[in-house]
């Protein structure tokens, strides 16, 4: 029988799990051929049974040497900087283009800034706005409804990039989980109110990434 069909037929009979070597080249690693007393063993093997060995299994076991390691890692830590903030009480920075709960904003004479335009509508990707807008007495055009369903929101911030005077916006605000999902169905006046609440914050953001816009 040829000395490669009767190594196969061996590898089966016993069970045994062999992969064939492979070489590396640079930073890739390709199939190489086996060597020349056949293939590669990869089962777990079988421990030491000299009295060295068996002393150091001894003694790690008796002394739980592995436990006192860990209990040292601990106590190193103890005396280092901790790495986490006691949130609530404490909060980290966020980034100006933090894209957190929307808010409608206003000029600072008051009047709103939305002129009805209807793009933050058309590129929303969830169709998470729905907008009706009226022309005034003036001529100019003012939205009568402005909803956003938060349960549908993506944060992409498209609707806010889509904006053409800068009134969508994605405040700094995260924390505004609720009980119902109701409360997560935005309506013009809370949205305005949002707004209200954190134009300075708003602002400063808008301010500090206007070069990259």
């Amino acid at each position: 029988m040829n000395p490669a069909v009767t190594k196969i037929f061996s590898i089966a009979k016993t069970g045994s799990r062999y992969v064939r070597p492979t070489f590396q080249l640079g930073n890739q690693r390709f199939l190489g051929s086996p060597p020349k007393d056949g293939y590669i063993y990869v089962n777990d093997k079988e421990p030491s049974m000299d009295l060295n060995a068996i002393t150091d299994r001894a003694a790690q076991t008796i002394f739980l040497t592995e436990l006192v390691r860990g209990f040292g890692v601990t106590l190193a830590h103890i005396f280092k900087e901790p790495a986490t903030i006691n949130y609530p009480f404490e909060k980290g920075p966020l980034s100006p283009r933090f894209r957190g709960e929307h808010a409608l904003r206003r000029y600072p004479s008051g009047e709103e800034r939305c002129i009805a335009c209807k793009l933050c509508e058309a590129i929303c990707p969830a169709q998470a706005i729905t907008i009706e807008a009226e022309e005034r007495a003036d001529g100019s055009r003012r939205t009568t409804r402005y909803d956003i369903d938060m349960t549908k929101c993506i944060y992409c911030g498209f609707c806010q990039e889509a904006c053409p005077v800068d009134a969508i916006v994605e405040g700094p605000n995260f924390e505004f989980s609720t009980e119902t999902h109701e409360e997560l169905l935005y309506n013009k006046e809370k949205l305005l109110n949002n707004g209200d609440k954190w134009e300075s914050e708003i602002a400063a953001n808008i301010h500090a990434d206007h070069l990259y816009r």
